[in-house]
């Protein structure tokens, strides 16, 4: 059995991994130990050379809480542009208001920015996990255009958070891809895929021990998603 999986790739050397490893997909970061940050220019560009496998960008200016101020805004949104400048698939973006709902009206203002000129995969990450209601949390993200939603189901990790991943499968009914990550492993991975049903899954490169790649074809989406465009 194969699933479509993304490696979470930290580093250079992780990117490489993540294509010995079977994976379809790459998030680029830096600095997993504070939850991950933006990757800088350097590491990027180097990505991008090398690899064909579609590169999405987290694009998060520091560790910490989710609740932005108007310079880090525009910090993220000159991200964005560098990402689309440099020939990236796609962003991983997320917002909340102190309250913990999602920031519409800044959420908004990036999204726009990922799908101007030309559209940008979007990824709503984890802090998905840390909003006071999932269920609202999800319409919301649907409602914006996001393509993916990342998350362990309001848990420690995916398995730990399986039911209610496979809730917002149901919920999500092919608006959106529920994509489950955190602690995804090889030996965990059929039990929560039995247990959510979620299209994607996140997780780290760095293990040789995942089962034989097969096809990189994900689960529904909205129409006119662009959640696996190939690199050109």
């Amino acid at each position: 059995m194969s699933w479509f999986r993304e490696a979470c790739c930290p580093s250079l050397e992780a990117v490489l991994a993540a294509g010995r490893t079977g994976a379809c997909r790459i998030e680029l970061c830096e600095r997993l130990e504070i939850g991950g940050v933006t990757p800088s220019e350097a590491l990027l560009r180097a990505a991008l050379a090398a690899t064909d496998l579609p590169v999405n960008v987290l694009v998060r200016p520091r560790g910490g809480d989710f609740v932005y101020d108007e310079a880090e805004v525009q910090e993220m949104l000159e991200s964005i542009r560098l990402c689309r400048a440099l020939g990236a698939n796609g962003v991983v973006i997320g917002a909340l208001t102190p309250a913990g709902r999602v920031d519409l009206p800044l959420m908004r203002r990036l999204v726009a920015a990922a799908r101007e000129p030309a559209p940008l995969s979007v990824t709503f990450h984890r802090a998905f996990d840390e909003t006071s209601d999932p269920l609202a949390a999800l319409e919301d993200v649907i409602a914006l255009g996001c393509d993916r939603l990342l998350t362990s189901g309001h848990a420690p990790d995916a398995f730990a958070g399986r039911a209610l991943i496979g809730a917002l499968v149901r919920q999500a009914a092919g608006r959106i891809v529920v994509m489950a990550g955190c602690g995804v492993r090889p030996g965990n991975i059929a039990k929560i895929a039995a247990a959510s049903g979620a299209p994607e899954y996140h997780s780290s490169c760095l293990s040789e021990a995942w089962p034989e790649p097969g096809p990189c074809v994900s689960g529904p989406a909205r129409a006119g998603s662009v959640f696996a465009k190939a690199k050109p």
